[in-house]
């Protein structure tokens, strides 16, 4: 099952409180997704780790009911 933009969204700014997220579907099937998340938790962290922040935030939904989500991270200047 397919997860909707709006759900992403919310579950990333549930996750991270006071981020500033951009979602894109890519493919217009609701299964590919792109993310600009832009988050003070993410200072000082490596982009694998801000990755895992989100990833985190999702729950496990990455690869089931999110199939790809494409990620730029970065802390707020």
């Amino acid at each position: 099952m397919a997860m909707k933009a709006e759900e992403i969204e919310r579950l990333i700014a549930e996750g991270l409180p006071g981020a500033e997220i951009e979602i894109r579907d890519l493919a217009g099937d609701g299964d590919h997704y792109a993310a600009k998340v832009v988050a003070p938790q993410f200072k000082g962290k490596t982009r694998v780790a801000q990755h895992k922040l989100v990833y985190d935030a999702l729950g496990g939904r990455m690869g089931g009911e999110l199939h790809a989500l494409q990620l730029t991270t970065e802390a707020p200047n």
